[in-house]
């Protein structure tokens, strides 16, 4: 993890009188990211693929490790991945596409179409169950009397049966709680208005109308050239991964795909192949709850910031894979990342560098703020002091240290300045973001902090 760290330093070093870095060339693009790989997978244990474009042109598309460590296989850039929840942008414009051919409204309640899905007491919306609204909870979580159920070929209907009798977890439209569930009831509200097979109509609408021809809705039988072995490391050392059935994820994370083939996606999109501007454009909006919180998540994407700029993604996760697509809109920076390795649920240290490094791919490709930009004593002295989260008991402390500031919980975290009165907090999950609130005078009186696409306010207390 060290050689990532310095690969990251290297970002700081040039500036300009915004405080972000300058546009880093093609070639320093690809040393910093052949660093941070290269110190990450080795060639005889499960990789990753790179994609990375800029401005319409790929940049980068680079493997590292293995495909299949049994066989001493080394990974291609072209090779096949599970995507897991990536796939939930894509059950997300089949929906859209119906609405856009007057086939339903996002306002409908789901037993328009389901009517045998059980009533719980409050109309759940097809937007409630784009955007994790809807109360009903993620059936991943729902126990099941066959605790081998995960390596059967599962039904669309077998899926909804396990989970529609659950009781709500809220009162729909009122809270976010992300939830495959939600996914899954899309996929059946698909099947019912095209009054096709799902996976059938996703094909022919979807995947082919984008170009797809490495992207598959498929079962573990089917041979697919190129397809990547799964891995897991939770016992200290490498193994197959447990066997989970891709029909599991039906409409949620049922897709395997190539790195290729998302950023053709992503070109789809752009050039409204599949939907239009204005379609897209609320999709990668941020849904607003009724107390005007907004929640992160669209229509399929995760929306939040890096650095403090607008970033739109998606991650996903399945046993023995994980996935990442995002897209900084105000760079035109798309970047894309499998790796067929799976650790439990993800705790270790091992496994934490792996994520670092995941999340901080979009940096190595934009650059990042820079510390460059100076304030004053008297601008830090109007900052420090202690605050508490407006709706909560949540207490944190602004300090000055070594001549910079820090956002103090427990410990300091280090603020790299935007403007002079926004910050980025890079160590923060979250892509967190601290704007303060000023007086006349110039003294703080609170707080916005931005993580994950979700707003906090912050009063001062001291």
């Amino acid at each position: 993890m060290k050689i990532v760290r310095a690969a990251l330093l290297l970002l700081f070093s040039v500036a300009n009188d915004t405080g972000f870095a300058q546009p880093r060339s093609d070639k320093a693009i690809e040393r910093s990211l052949d660093s941070a790989l290269q110190a990450n997978f080795q060639p005889n244990e499960p990789g990753i693929v790179v994609l990375a474009a800029r401005q319409g042109k790929i940049i980068y598309q680079k493997a590292y490790g293995s495909a299949n460590i049994e066989l001493g296989v080394p990974l291609q850039p072209d090779m096949v991945f599970r995507i897991a929840s990536v796939s939930k942008q894509f059950t997300a414009i089949g929906i859209l596409q119906l609405m856009e051919l007057g086939k339903l409204r996002l306002s409908d309640s789901i037993r328009q179409y389901l009517p045998d899905f059980p009533y719980k007491g409050a109309t759940i919306t097809i937007e409630h169950l784009l955007t994790h609204t809807s109360g009903i909870p993620d059936f991943m979580g729902i126990d099941h009397p066959d605790r081998y159920i995960e390596r059967h070929d599962l039904t669309l209907q077998l899926i909804i049966d396990h989970f529609k009798n659950a009781p709500l977890q809220f009162k729909p439209g009122t809270r976010y709680a992300y939830s495959n569930s939600g996914y899954t009831l899309l996929a059946a509200i698909i099947e019912k208005v095209s009054g096709q097979p799902f996976h059938q109509y996703m094909r022919k609408a979807v995947l082919d109308k984008a170009g797809l021809q490495r992207t598959y809705y498929e079962h573990e039988m089917t041979v697919i050239p190129g397809r990547v072995a799964g891995y897991t490391r939770d016992k200290g050392y490498y193994q197959n991964t447990y066997f989970q059935s891709i029909s599991l994820g039906y409409g949620c994370g049922d897709l395997l795909s190539t790195v290729g083939d998302l950023y053709k996606w992503h070109q789809a999109l752009y050039a409204y192949k599949l939907v239009s501007k204005q379609t897209l454009e609320k999709a990668q909006s941020s849904y607003t709850l009724p107390d005007g919180n907004p929640t992160g998540y669209g229509y399929g994407w995760i929306i939040t910031t890096k650095f403090g700029m607008p970033y739109i993604k998606h991650e996903g996760q399945v046993s023995g894979f994980i996935s990442l697509e995002g897209y900084l809109p105000g760079q035109d920076i798309f970047v894309a990342a499998l790796t067929n390795l799976k650790s439990g649920e993800d705790r270790t240290d091992f496994s934490s560098r792996r994520f670092m490094l995941l999340n901080a791919l979009p940096e190595l490709v934009a650059g990042t703020p820079v510390q460059e930009l100076t304030l004053s004593k008297e601008e830090m002295a109007g900052y420090t002091g202690k605050y508490k989260m407006a709706n909560g008991n949540n207490r944190l402390e602004v300090i000055v240290k070594d001549g910079r500031l820090f956002l103090q919980q427990g410990m300091p975290f280090r603020m790299q300045p935007i403007t002079q009165r926004k910050f980025f907090v890079p160590d923060i999950p979250g892509d967190a973001t601290v704007e303060f609130v000023l007086d006349a005078s110039g003294k703080s009186t609170g707080l916005l902090v931005w993580q994950g696409g979700v707003k906090y306010d912050w009063l001062r207390v001291d």
